[in-house]
């Protein structure tokens, strides 16, 4: 990860509008209030003594905070609701004070009145709605932090050239790139500060992470990206009999209007009406799994935001086609929020997955390495005995299999190797975070849908696969070589023959300067190594011999700074000699 540029020499308020300043100081207040609260129990508590007193209270000031960003979130919308869903998806690294008390975020924003909403979407478009849909519901369909969703119909002369009628149009918040902005310079001054920080800035560059953010965000208010990244998403999951995705009317399509064909069937999460529809709920989230993996692996184009309200399943019903394997498929709405695997990354992330089916700490380790979450001079030893030890106790076990272990054992563990994790150089890019929120909901999405689900049983069958591929690729690469080896082979003979041929034609010419020269440097490197040796051998002798006949000893010890002035100062040879 590269270093964030300077700060500017002004402060970030000054470039925020005036309406927003209020917006721009509550959050430097709130996030002051959490340093502050942070900077007392967590550091100086336990210098004074009083390690006792921030352990106790631990757990209800994480909630007390979780309820207060809570507040915050939903009063302010904008990318503090982004923040908030980022954060209670990360049941990997916080605790569930937190997470629980945020996981509403992910449907908990209020709506923008309709009125609002029509004047965007009629500027945008350019007529009045009626003359553009031939219906549209004032009854927002979803509200998010960015933008909310209507149910309308094409009029019948657009329906005829997209193919379909009934539509979901999402229309942005008025407004929003101004508060996008503001929040995005409050959450610069914040990662500036984390950067006083030692122990935050040696493990994370958080100014060079928000930027990536930022990045993010603007794609994610764009909806002509995010019309662009749902016909991407179409076309590699075309002909898939699992996976099925809204069509785009481009025509009513704009930067801040974005319509798409009304795919909203069954939601992912709600296993009563799954079951209600002959559908079985542990068999979703096999599937779920195996295209989200297809998602990182085959195509490298992840949707990094598959909460429940943006997965559902849609039951095929008798008018499928008769080659469907499946009589339900996996729908993906709301592209906004995508990511996209580099080749090395994929690389990185393939060698991981089968580190991981393998139980093989070592290659975990040296996995994290390539994708550049550890850096290259920390010393895993230590974490590699801590997976080695994971994989040991805990390693195969379900969610549901987890829960029944002694919270003793998981405390004994961390107490064990938590200091040891902690100190290690992580980082972690834009890019790998929202792979990670992509993954996070993607288990705890199947957990929910099956207790017994084993993120284990979806990773090796996978992980085989991967292997065969790599050893193919290997084969390939073997292959590739070999052929270019005997190119070379077969045409050596020839060019042997032209070199025969011309040193009996007198024509071939060599230039030996400098050959020569380098000789010359070597002769002149090997007087100087000559006369240490002989320097040494005089001083060791002669110091070894005074004790015994000191006359010739000290002789020895004087004739050895000849040498050493010889080793140090040579002369130059000629260029002639």
């Amino acid at each position: 990860m590269t270093s964030a540029d300077p700060a500017p020499a002004t402060d970030p308020a000054d470039r925020v509008p005036a309406r927003h300043r209020a917006r721009y100081r509550r959050i430097l207040l709130f996030a002051a209030r959490e340093f502050a609260s942070v900077w007392w129990f967590e550091l100086i508590l336990p210098r004074i003594g009083m390690r006792g007193i921030a352990e106790r209270t631990r757990a209800a000031r994480m909630r007390r905070f979780a309820r207060r960003f809570h507040g915050l979130a939903v009063e302010l919308g904008g990318l503090m609701i982004k923040v908030g869903q980022f954060m209670s998806s990360r049941l990997d690294v916080l605790p569930p004070e937190i997470t629980d008390e945020l996981a509403g975020l992910q449907d908990e924003v209020p709506p923008v009145p309709f009125a609002e909403i029509r004047a965007l979407a009629e500027a945008e478009l350019g007529a009045p709605l009626e003359r553009v849909f031939a219906s549209f519901e004032a009854a927002p369909l979803a509200a998010a932090s960015l933008g909310q969703a209507h149910r309308a119909r094409l009029s019948a002369q657009d329906a005829g050239d997209t193919g379909f009628e009934d539509v979901v149009v999402k229309v942005q918040r008025p407004g929003i790139d101004g508060v996008v902005a503001t929040d995005l310079s409050a959450l610069r001054r914040v990662a500036r500060w984390t950067q006083r920080v030692r122990f935050v800035a040696e493990r994370v560059d958080a100014p060079a992470l928000v930027e990536e953010f930022a990045q993010t965000s603007r794609e994610e208010i764009d909806y002509l990206h995010e019309a662009a990244n749902a016909a991407r998403f179409a076309e590699a999951f075309a002909g898939d009999p699992r996976v099925d995705t809204p069509e785009v009317a481009w025509e009513r399509t704009t930067r801040r209007v974005l319509t798409l064909s009304d795919v909203t069937a069954i939601k992912i999460n709600d296993a009563d009406a799954l079951r209600a529809a002959g559908i079985d709920p542990a068999e979703v989230a096999r599937a779920f799994a195996e295209v989200m993996f297809d998602q990182l692996f085959t195509h490298g184009f992840v949707h990094a935001d598959p909460h429940p309200g943006n997965i559902f399943v849609t039951p095929c019903g008798p008018g499928a086609a008769p080659t469907d394997s499946a009589p339900w498929r996996l729908t993906f709405v709301d592209f906004g929020m995508m990511t996209e695997v580099s080749p090395d990354l994929r690389h990185g992330l393939r060698s991981l997955v089968i580190a991981v089916a393998a139980r093989d700490g070592r290659g975990m380790v040296a996995a994290a390495k390539e994708i550049g979450v550890l850096l290259p001079r920390a010393d895993t030893a230590g974490l590699e005995r801590a997976l080695g030890a994971l994989f040991e106790r805990f390693g195969g076990m379900g969610f549901a299999q987890l829960k029944d272990v002694d919270p003793r054992e998981f405390r004994d563990f961390a107490e064990e190797f938590g200091d040891m994790v902690r100190a290690l150089p992580f980082q972690l890019p834009e890019d790998l975070l929202l792979l990670i929120r992509a993954v996070s909901l993607t288990s705890g999405m199947c957990s929910g849908l099956d207790a017994e689900f084993n993120i284990w049983d979806s990773v090796e069958p996978y992980a085989t696969k991967l292997l065969r591929d790599e050893s193919g690729s290997v084969v390939q690469e073997t292959a590739h070589r070999a052929l270019e080896s005997v190119s070379v082979a077969w045409r050596l003979p020839k060019r042997i023959d032209d070199v025969i041929t011309r040193i009996d034609e007198g024509t071939v010419t060599f230039d030996t300067s400098r050959l020569e020269r380098r000789l010359d440097r070597l002769l002149r490197l090997a007087r100087r190594v000559l006369w240490a040796i002989l320097f040494a051998a005089l001083l060791v002798g002669g110091a070894l011999i005074v004790p015994v006949v000191p006359v010739l000893g000290w002789i020895l010890v004087g004739a050895s700074v000849l040498p050493l002035l010889a080793a140090l100062f040579p002369g130059r040879s000629s260029p002639g000699r």
